[in-house]
């Protein structure tokens, strides 16, 4: 069996100084990908997008609101009265209600929400 040869530094250096030939691909691997750097932008942006807070209802109001908007089968949009760590409030929440109970209101694929943490409702009439 052959030996493998010892190691030798010189002879490595030699190796990659007259014998290797690097393909000259860019690596990649330490730089963002420029989907993912367009998927920053757009994220950075939504949390830069600001709410401006939409006029009071009254819990009769929005009961009326979301009753009629059930039994139609409408799309809400609701703002609730939760604001988020600058203070500022969150996107409305937008969907077809799918039951109520109580003081909760049901949204497909989305939490229960309690009316009296509701600030204001829209309908959509289509």
């Amino acid at each position: 069996m052959n030996k493998p040869a010892p190691y030798d530094p010189a002879r490595v250096q030699l190796f990659f100084d007259h014998y290797y030939q690097d393909r000259g691909v860019v690596k990649w691997q330490g730089f963002y990908l420029s989907d993912h750097t367009a998927a920053l932008k757009k994220q950075a942006a939504q949390e830069a997008k600001t709410y401006p807070a939409k006029p009071k209802q009254t819990v009769e109001t929005i009961s009326r609101l979301l009753a009629d908007a059930f039994a139609n089968g409408s799309v809400v949009s609701i703002q609730l009265n939760n604001l988020d760590s600058n203070g500022d409030y969150h996107p409305d929440v937008v969907g077809r209600l799918a039951g109520y109970q109580d003081d909760m209101i049901y949204m497909n694929e989305k939490a229960p929400m309690m009316i009296s943490e509701i600030r204001h409702v829209i309908v959509d009439p289509a």
